[in-house]
């Protein structure tokens, strides 16, 4: 008899599923792995066993009587290292790490750090701004959270449609954008319209993937184009340089930047976009919270979660002034 030191216990945790999904792509689907991994470990399996464990039917692969009874020993076993995972997944650790990636300005979220350490007093907090690598870091395990924004425009890459099935998320709060601009700007003395705030310089933010975002997209499909001068990578650069004296540009950003703006940016004014409510519509931005799947029983991850929906409730009304 082989000895069980010699047998990768994971691998008893793929021939679980596949017990119960009797599909290579299935079990596949549910652990997040390719099928080309499962049909490797399967093979391992079956190595170990000396049986094919499965044999492909008519409904998918049909379990030998081996596997049958490997299931029935198993079951005991899955119910106790469960019962094991449920431990772990209460107790965070001392020292525990703490991975956030977050759409600038980080405001909303200042008081995080500062409730991760009343509770956690040996922690370490890392919060990165929201880029287009932050999805790839939930994905892999480099990061427990993400914060960011998502378009409802047809042609955005940026929609909530397009998340992979293996990333959970919940809305934090719908926003429109809208411009910021100096209180002694050139452009608050002519008429506010289209043709003027299209005429000026702007400083666009670069949204993880694209140069151009929801809001370049409608005014191509329009046949217009925004003076697009500098561009920056977060919303918080921004409103940093239209606040600068020494330049006329102005800045779009969410309305909810309007209280961060006032605080450190108290020069700075907000307007609408001068666009009709049929296309102006059709900018709305959701705000999002989203992680991965495998840490729906996580307790850090858990405990993560109802803190920044609490802060998110608590925040001020968000919208233009």
């Amino acid at each position: 008899m082989r000895a069980l030191k010699d047998l990768d216990l994971n691998l008893l945790v793929l021939f679980k599923y596949l017990l119960a999904e009797r599909s290579v792509a299935g079990a596949a689907k549910l652990l997040n792995v390719t099928p080309s991994t499962v049909s490797k470990g399967l093979a391992r399996l079956r190595e170990w066993f000396a049986d094919p464990l499965f044999v492909r039917g008519r409904r998918g692969l049909q379990p030998t009587n081996l596997a049958l009874t490997l299931g029935d020993e198993l079951e005991l076993w899955f119910q106790l290292t469960g019962v094991i995972a449920s431990l772990n997944r209460d107790a965070i650790p001392d020292g525990a790490r703490f991975s956030l990636m977050v759409q600038s300005p980080f405001y909303l979220l200042s008081d995080l750090p500062i409730k991760i350490h009343e509770k956690y007093p040996n922690s370490i907090v890392k919060m990165l701004a929201w880029n287009r690598h932050s999805l790839g870091d939930l994905v892999n395990g480099d990061a427990d959270l993400g914060v960011c924004v998502r378009e409802s425009y047809d042609r955005s890459l940026l929609k909530l449609g397009n998340l992979p099935y293996y990333i959970d998320h919940e809305e934090l709060f719908c926003d429109r954008p809208v411009v910021f601009l100096r209180r002694d700007h050139l452009l608050l003395r002519q008429l506010w319209s289209l043709e003027n705030f299209l005429a000026c310089f702007h400083c666009s933010v670069v949204l993880e993937v694209k140069e151009t975002w929801s809001l370049d997209m409608l005014l191509e499909d329009e046949g217009l184009k925004r003076n697009v001068s500098v561009m920056v990578s977060s919303f918080e650069q921004a409103l940093y340089m239209a606040a600068q004296s020494q330049q006329e540009l102005i800045a779009v950003a969410p309305s909810y930047c309007t209280a961060f703006a006032a605080k450190y940016h108290p020069n700075l004014v907000t307007l609408p976009l001068p666009l009709p409510e049929r296309l102006y519509s059709k900018l709305e931005l959701t705000f999002i919270l989203l992680w991965h799947k495998r840490h729906n029983q996580d307790s850090k991850v858990r405990w993560l979660l109802q803190e920044i929906r609490r802060l998110y409730q608590q925040a001020p009304a968000r919208g233009a002034t």
